[in-house]
């Protein structure tokens, strides 16, 4: 009897989800995004809002020196 082979897709769970910001430098607009350990949105958008402020914070000092990847600067969880 031949063996079955079964194609299935690879799903990324310990990624976990990511949030996208705009961050607002003068008259300048620049994508941010946040990638957590989180399973759902909802926890991660949770997450975001509880720690904004110091998100923004890191995220205007990447800014500034410049660590930009494909214009977007990439943050993850404290």
């Amino acid at each position: 009897m031949p063996k079955q082979i079964r194609i299935v897709p690879i799903t990324e769970q310990d990624k976990g989800q990511a949030i996208t910001f705009v961050l607002a430098n003068g008259s300048v607009r620049q994508i941010c995004r946040l990638q957590t350990t989180f399973r759902t949105q909802n926890q991660a958008f949770s997450y975001f809002h509880k720690n904004r402020t110091t998100f923004e914070r890191v995220a205007r000092a990447r800014f500034a020196r410049g660590e930009v990847e494909d214009g977007v600067i990439q943050l993850t969880m404290l």
